[in-house]
């Protein structure tokens, strides 16, 4: 079993604790720091908002350490501290109500974090209410949603450890929705906009589940999407889905269970390209850089993105294959300049 230790760099007095005010209301009091951790997890009093973790990494030996937090999510990668050192990181976490799927179990009240890596060393660690944070939101399905349990992972559920402080996710991505569904459920799309500041981000990935819907009200549901992220002033990304790992003979992907073309023969990935050139939305081809990627894998070597040696599942992705994904969401990021090169993580 992992060893884990709490090296003290310096003594962290526990503030007032934060219970039922807004987070901003709390700026100008004491940081919560280590007397809210025990071995190998810290959970912190507040209530639902933004927050800036910075955590110092490090201790007498060489470690090598992770974070993650609430359901599951990847809040900073494997980061090494040489022996004697210390590494200081920042990130920014969304801390809501339900914590995860939104038509999913409350979880636990607060910020609940997880120190993992395999030798992990936390000196110090201190959580703030944060002052300028802009937010991503993700509106998709499964294949985005912060899922539950092991083995599966969303891409969304890897994306918040390869942003920097001032960039937070609020993954309101959910198991089994469609563009109907998704603007049909009070919990999800009702919930999700009015939350919508001025220059936030809003990546919408959802074409799954629409195995049933017609072309014009596929296209008539992007549009009202995009409609209603600019309504509040934010900015809307589409995002084609990523694709189910189903092989042609030829060992490539050129057929239409794995390019997400529907049984009414409803292109999705066409159609999402259509409207994002038609209504000035930058668009995300998550379709086409996953196809390449798992194509240039081959059978064998795509497994491993995906849940098929698990569960038989072409569909869904490991942890590996959420995080690489996620990876690829990243760099279109930046590529396409929708995030600043410096609030993202390389690697």
């Amino acid at each position: 079993m992992r060893r884990f230790s709490i090296a003290v760099v310096a003594a962290v007095t526990l503030g007032t604790a934060l219970s039922s005010v807004p987070a901003q209301a709390h700026q100008g009091r004491p940081a919560l720091g280590l007397a809210s951790c025990t071995a190998g997890t810290c959970h912190f009093d507040v209530p639902p908002g933004t927050y800036d973790v910075q955590v110092t990494l490090g201790g007498p030996a060489a470690s090598r350490t992770s974070i993650s937090g609430e359901t599951r999510r990847s809040l900073l990668p494997e980061t090494a501290a040489p022996a004697g050192e210390r590494v200081t990181r920042t990130f920014t976490v969304n801390v809501r109500t339900p914590e995860g799927e939104p038509t999913g179990p409350a979880g636990t009240p607060g910020l609940d974090l997880r120190i993992g890596g395999p030798a992990p060393a936390l000196a110090d660690i201190r959580v703030t209410p944060a002052r300028q944070a802009r937010q991503i939101f993700l509106v998709g399905d499964s294949t985005v949603c912060d899922q539950p349990g092991d083995p599966y992972s969303g891409w969304g559920q890897q994306l918040p450890q390869y942003l920097g402080k001032g960039l937070s996710v609020a993954n309101y991505a959910d198991s089994g929705e469609s563009t109907v569904s998704y603007l049909g459920n009070p919990q999800l799309w009702a919930t999700v906009r009015p939350l919508i500041r001025p220059g936030d981000l809003v990546l919408v990935q959802l074409a799954h589940n629409d195995k049933t819907t017609d072309g014009a009200t596929y296209r008539a549901n992007l549009e009202k999407l995009v409609a209603g992220v600019r309504e509040r002033g934010g900015q809307p990304v589409l995002v084609t889905p990523i694709v189910r790992r189903w092989f042609s003979a030829d060992g490539t992907l050129n057929n239409g269970t794995a390019l997400l073309v529907n049984g009414l023969g409803v292109d999705h990935p066409a159609v999402i390209r259509s409207v994002a050139a038609a209504r000035g939305v930058p668009l995300i081809d998550l379709t086409a850089k996953t196809k390449a990627l798992v194509e240039s894998l081959g059978v064998e070597g795509s497994k491993a993105l995906y849940l098929t040696n698990e569960a038989r599942d072409n569909t869904h992705t490991s942890v590996r294959g959420a995080t690489v994904y996620a990876g690829l969401v990243r760099d279109e990021l930046v590529t396409r300049h929708l995030v600043p090169k410096g609030k993202v993580r390389v690697g």
